[in-house]
């Protein structure tokens, strides 16, 4: 009975080290944040227009312009990360394809900086 608890030890000690990260990282801001907020830190910004106006007016097409350059970035990383595991089994042509890949993305990024979708006013 004792080595099968010196097996689980390792175990426990993880998930206690782990359970202590977690509540310091969930009672740290309370900790030490700054307690006096203003106007400019309780508005709306996740999408570009105060919460509070019509419910039926237009959105900002850069807003989906972003949102559209995070997808596509967020998935070069899901398609990246799979092929440097791979990267000693591919070879060459994988190699020159996922250069192409990276080229194209590289273009498309030019293209959308250049057009102004990164630019916010």
């Amino acid at each position: 009975m004792n080595a099968l608890l010196q097996d689980y030890l390792p175990l426990v000690i993880f998930m206690a080290v782990a359970l202590a990260i977690g509540l310091a990282l969930l009672v740290a801001p309370f900790l030490v944040a700054y307690k006096q907020p203003d106007p400019e830190k309780l508005s709306a910004y996740e999408c570009g227009f105060n919460a509070f106006d019509d419910a039926r007016m237009r959105f900002d097409v850069r807003y989906y312009l972003v949102a559209i350059l995070f997808i596509i970035f967020d998935l070069e990383v899901s398609f990246l990360f799979p092929w440097a595991v791979a990267f000693h089994k591919i070879g060459a042509f994988g190699f020159w394809s996922v250069m192409l890949f990276l080229g194209v993305l590289t273009i498309g990024f030019i293209y959308e900086w250049r057009k102004g979708a990164l630019e916010w006013d």
